[in-house]
């Protein structure tokens, strides 16, 4: 016979946890995002991880320049102000994901309604620049649009001296002398020369030297500098209000065309999330190129990027190009090289 075993033999069955007053559990500390950055990148070696920072730059300034060419041009997606506004719904969103979860920047607040008006400020001149671009397109090859966009300097020096009063040295201005004659030479000889895409081409050049000459201005004092990536997050969605009535007025019911397009072509919807996730990348690997190696590579992959980005597009949409205008481009890198070096030498000589 078992002897049947009582209610307080089985609960004194149990063992108890006696706490041990002397016993210290050892917690490890949640590292940072920056310590986990930079495990991860101890797992690659600097040089390889430098060079493909460097190769997703290229992809990514080039990419969108030829998706947004296909798209505009030859997919028959007409729509240049809605698709800005597309590529700045998609900077909003990656980088409030970026910042917020992945924490690759410290977030910073807006501080100030002066602030606050600063930035939307820059907001429009940014959308004025990324539409015109866009625009462009539409009527350019990707090859003249590059060449165009080249003489940024131009209109940097321009507008600095008549916003700011800033003077360069003559030997700044002499450089940017090959700068102008080599896209006159390059328009005089384009096969497919279009002058409403070289009003906006000239137009989306001009709106990027100006916001770079007012973003100086504006965003001085140390409590309203932003990081560029903090900056983007929030030039982003005002950017995107800014467009919504144009693109209603200007463009119709595109959301609704946009929208039953999709239904019957999924390669469209690949093309535009592609497309917008493309853009933002051109941003972030903007800031990764300057923080692994410095705002100078940055401009030196620029003047770069203009070429091969003109030699990808003739490869891919064939379009076609005469020796003058060639010599024209090449003129204008020379013009943008020299003024670099111009730059660097005046700085120098300034300390």
């Amino acid at each position: 016979m078992v002897e049947a075993q009582s209610w307080t033999t089985r609960r004194g069955s149990n063992p108890r946890f006696e706490p041990n007053n002397d016993q210290v559990l050892d917690i490890p500390v949640t590292p940072t995002a920056e310590i986990r950055q930079q495990q991860y990148a101890s797992l690659i070696s600097p040089n390889i991880l430098t060079a493909a920072i460097i190769a997703s730059w290229y992809f990514s300034n080039i990419g969108v320049l030829l998706l947004n060419k296909y798209l505009l041009s030859f997919y028959g997606f007409r729509y240049p102000i809605f698709l800005t506004m597309l590529h700045m719904l998609s900077c909003a969103a990656y980088s409030l994901f970026a910042i917020k979860w992945l924490e690759i920047v410290p977030f910073q607040q807006i501080h100030s309604r002066r602030q606050f008006f600063k930035i939307l400020a820059l907001s429009v001149i940014f959308c004025f620049s990324v539409v015109c671009g866009n625009t462009s397109l539409r009527y350019l090859p990707v090859s003249f649009n590059q060449a165009i966009g080249a003489t940024t300097p131009f209109f940097t020096a321009i507008f600095a001296f008549v916003i700011i009063c800033k003077k360069e040295s003559a030997e700044v201005y002499l450089a940017l002398v090959p700068v102008v004659l080599g896209i006159v030479l390059a328009s005089n000889s384009e096969p497919l020369f279009h002058l409403f895409g070289f009003l906006m081409c000239i137009g989306s050049t001009a709106g990027r030297a100006l916001k770079s000459v007012v973003q100086g201005l504006l965003l001085t004092s140390e409590a309203e500098k932003l990081h560029s990536m903090n900056l983007l997050l929030y030039m982003a969605p005002m950017a995107a209000m800014v467009l919504l009535p144009f693109t209603l007025y200007i463009e119709g019911n595109v959301l609704a065309v946009t929208v039953e397009k999709a239904r019957g072509d999924a390669f469209m919807v690949f093309l535009l999330v592609a497309n917008a996730t493309v853009a933002y990348l051109v941003n972030l690997t903007n800031f990764l190129v300057t923080k692994h190696t410095s705002a100078l590579t940055l401009q030196v992959l620029g003047n770069a990027k203009a070429a091969v980005a003109a030699v990808v597009s003739v490869l891919i949409f064939r379009n076609p190009v005469t020796v003058m205008g060639m010599m024209g481009f090449a003129i204008t890198i020379m013009g943008v090289v020299l003024y670099s070096e111009a730059k660097k030498r005046s700085k120098a000589t300034a300390h």
